[in-house]
């Protein structure tokens, strides 16, 4: 959490992407997030397991998995929660 944090503060954009393992959707999330990540390299994506970071979900105000939390100059602006798909994560996060 303190490197989001941190990274968001450092960098123009930053992501931050959340989920839980036995959610199926996450599931197909985390494979679409790891091609975005190939993609733009030098944009920070951090990830958290929702069932040990439940205090993120709160602090965010997160209402499901997967959510993807979009920062710009340190300040939460976007969540995502519907991936339809790389290209579409590209944009969002390009």
């Amino acid at each position: 959490m303190e490197n989001f944090e941190a990274a968001a503060e450092r960098n123009d954009k930053a992501a931050f992407y959340l989920y839980t393992p036995l959610c199926g959707t996450c599931q197909v999330a985390s494979r679409m997030i790891d091609v975005v990540t190939e993609m733009l390299p030098d944009l920070p994506i951090g990830k958290a397991d929702l069932n040990f970071h439940g205090e993120v979900a709160m602090k965010y105000a997160v209402e499901s998995v997967p959510c993807l939390l979009i920062a710009r100059k340190g300040e939460p602006v976007e969540k995502v929660y519907a991936f339809r798909s790389v290209p579409y994560l590209y944009e969002k996060l390009g």
